[in-house]
């Protein structure tokens, strides 16, 4: 017996009124139906940078895979999240298994859709980025280019962590980056992470991200940034200055 198929859509929501905190979310709909907020109303769902890329995680495989797909305003370890299992059964992509880590049950059953249909709205909400602002896709770009580039960032001790557009600031960007690198962080050495502020205007994004790359590329990125993370210890044993604002 054929199961029903359910039709499956994505949306990106950038609020239109814009404070601090303000999210960028991807919903998905189901049937027309905003699954997410009928199940999970703490926090806003993911952000486009975890779910959309290619081969992302809302991509379907044989193997199962298990996606946040939104979490609450204060953290998950606070107010929980919302998770749903996805995996490839033949010529279907089924959404089950759902969970919140604060919650007994999510009440969501599975959901079947054409695998085809699944996965071209899946590439069609990749691509489609008609939702950016100026600063977002310089960001995009930028951190593409800055990924491409790695010798810069070994050269001096550092790995890229991620460059940022925030609604609430739509004119700059902040590209953050770690000293010595991801893997003091996890093995519990001294490690700090640092902040560069850059500013953007309305122009070409992709030129204004190629510029920014040269220049960035050009010198000690620590040398224009201010710490942001790690510990006041750690400052000391790198030869940092701890930012007095994490003092008060």
């Amino acid at each position: 017996m054929t199961r029903d198929l359910q039709s499956f859509a994505l949306s990106v929501v950038v609020p239109g009124q814009v404070m601090r905190g303000s999210a960028v979310e991807v919903r998905p709909r189901i049937e027309g139906r905003d699954i997410v907020a009928e199940a999970f109303d703490d926090g806003p769902c993911s952000d486009p940078r975890y779910l959309l890329f290619p081969d992302g995680p809302l991509c379907a495989d044989v193997s199962s895979r298990e996606v946040r797909l939104a979490e609450a305003t204060c953290t998950e370890g606070c107010c929980g999240a919302l998770y749903v299992t996805i995996r490839r059964d033949g010529d279907q992509v089924v959404w089950g298994s759902w969970r919140n880590p604060d919650a007994v049950e999510v009440g969501l059953p599975e959901f079947r859709f054409d695998a085809q249909q699944y996965q071209a709205e899946v590439e069609r909400a990749t691509l489609d980025r008609s939702w950016e602002w100026p600063a977002r896709t310089v960001a995009r770009l930028l951190e593409e280019e800055l990924r491409r580039r790695t010798a810069w960032l070994e050269r001096w001790e550092c790995e890229l962590g991620s460059v940022s557009a925030w609604l609430w600031e739509p004119d700059q960007i902040n590209l953050f980056f770690f000293h010595p690198g991801g893997a003091a962080v996890k093995e519990d050495r001294p490690w700090l992470q640092f902040r560069m502020t850059l500013n953007v205007s309305g122009g070409d994004p992709a030129a204004q991200a190629q510029q920014l790359a040269e220049e960035l590329t050009a010198f000690d990125p620590r040398l224009a940034a201010d710490v942001c993370g790690g510990s006041p210890e750690f400052a000391r044993q790198l030869g940092y200055p701890w930012p007095q604002r994490h003092m008060l």
